[in-house]
């Protein structure tokens, strides 16, 4: 059978049921725009994650209080609570440790900022100068804190810009004006450019005040909820990690590491933590989404065998005017095929405008990747070939005089 002949040949066949056809299309379609839309929405949340640590700062060490257990043990509730950190570790690590460019401290807690008749609840940061190369942020309005105001715990605070907003109206310069703070005066020298919302929180939603202040008017002690250290290379990380650790457990006298009552995490591993969570959420997906691929495909065999039931005696008038077993076979697959090629077409479309409207109207960053175009365009094809080839193989063994008296 010519090449020619065997494609006039499958779109008779196809287009003579129309609505079967269809409907057996429909289901690679739903299979194949699912595996995408579901690998988009997974490759979206991986990225939005690395992106949310990465917004953090650059090359980070993140110093918490509390305990950090090990892999299969329950996860100390103390941790990141806990007042195990003091300006003293603080000290101690800025004067012994090496290869860091800046590091900060931070003392964390929420309170209501009132101003005038307005009031908002926000975090409430005690931090140092450093804190801005540190963590990545910029003003947009007026000055930082500076080291004068820390060493002199004044009364200063810096918005960002959702606080700012809340407070005195949208793009106001509140610089100069007056906010309390647990009923403490404090004067507006300066507003962050925003920062938008990431997996960790809104990074708009806080003030900043010099930590001395945060300790002698807020906590009234010196615990610090955090020591943030910007390593001065990514190759430098897993040493000043390793130089931190040894630096604390010597100032908390503890002989024992699996003792820490701290936790030093390396943001690279974090990163890698958290991506190799999300690759698997988005495997699960595009697991789950397969499933309706293999059921396209049980509907392309129902189809075809019962394509091959209808068609019997057409079958055995071609092998008693000289078809090959070949042939035949050649002619279901090509069927079989057409459907599922069609089917992946469709479903690559319809799972890109999933994923486009994903982005545009939902709070995912789906991202469509050419892998799982190719991969799941590959499936289709595949798909029509394995669930064909068996109502092919057996309208090819049709015995042609059996055929023939088929009613």
């Amino acid at each position: 059978m010519r090449t020619e002949d065997l494609f006039d040949e499958t779109y008779f066949a196809l287009s003579a049921n129309k609505a079967r056809s269809g409907l057996t299309i429909l289901g690679i379609v739903i299979g194949i725009a699912s595996v995408i839309a579901m690998i988009a929405i997974g490759t979206g949340t991986q990225n939005s994650i690395s992106s949310s640590i990465q917004s953090l700062g650059s090359n980070l060490i993140l110093v918490s209080p509390g305990a950090q257990r090990g892999v299969g043990q329950f996860v100390s509730q103390g941790r990141g609570t806990a007042q195990t950190l003091t300006m003293d570790d603080y000290n101690a690590i800025q004067t012994q440790a090496t290869e860091y460019n800046k590091m900060t401290a931070e003392v964390s807690s929420r309170s209501q900022i009132v101003a005038g008749g307005a009031n908002t609840n926000a975090s409430v940061d005690g931090t140092t100068s450093d804190y801005m190369s540190v963590r990545n942020i910029a003003i947009d309005l007026g000055d930082f804190i500076s080291d004068q105001d820390v060493t002199d715990a004044n009364k200063v605070v810096v918005l960002g810009s959702a606080v700012r907003d809340d407070l005195f109206g949208a793009g106001a310069d509140p610089t100069g004006q007056s906010v309390k703070i647990k009923n403490v005066e404090f004067t507006v020298i300066g507003v962050l450019k925003s920062k938008g919302t990431t997996g960790f929180g809104s990074q708009d939603e806080i003030a900043f005040i010099p930590i001395t202040t945060a300790q002698r008017f807020i906590t009234g002690n010196t615990h610090v909820t955090s020591i943030d250290i910007q390593a001065q290379s990514t190759s430098a990380m897993a040493d000043l990690q390793s130089q931190v650790t040894d630096i604390l457990l010597a100032t908390h006298k503890i002989s024992d590491p699996t003792l820490a009552d701290f936790t030093v995490m390396n943001q690279n591993d974090i990163i890698s933590a958290a991506s190799t969570i999300a690759s698997t959420f988005t495997l699960l997906l595009g697991s789950v989404a397969a499933i309706s691929l293999v059921v396209g495909g049980i509907g392309i065999m129902n189809m075809m065998l019962t394509t091959v039931t209808e068609r019997t005696r057409e079958i055995g008038l071609r092998k008693a005017i000289g078809a090959r077993a070949r042939d035949i076979s050649r002619q279901f697959l090509a069927e079989a095929a057409s459907l599922t090629i069609l089917g992946g077409v469709c479903g690559i479309i319809l799972g890109w405008l999933s994923a486009f409207l994903i982005s545009k109207l939902g709070n995912i960053a789906a991202a469509v990747s050419w892998t799982s175009v190719v991969l799941a365009f590959g499936v289709s094809a595949l798909i029509g070939i394995v669930f064909g080839y068996y109502p092919a193989r057996r309208a090819s063994r049709l015995n042609p005089i059996e055929a023939l008296r088929y009613e």
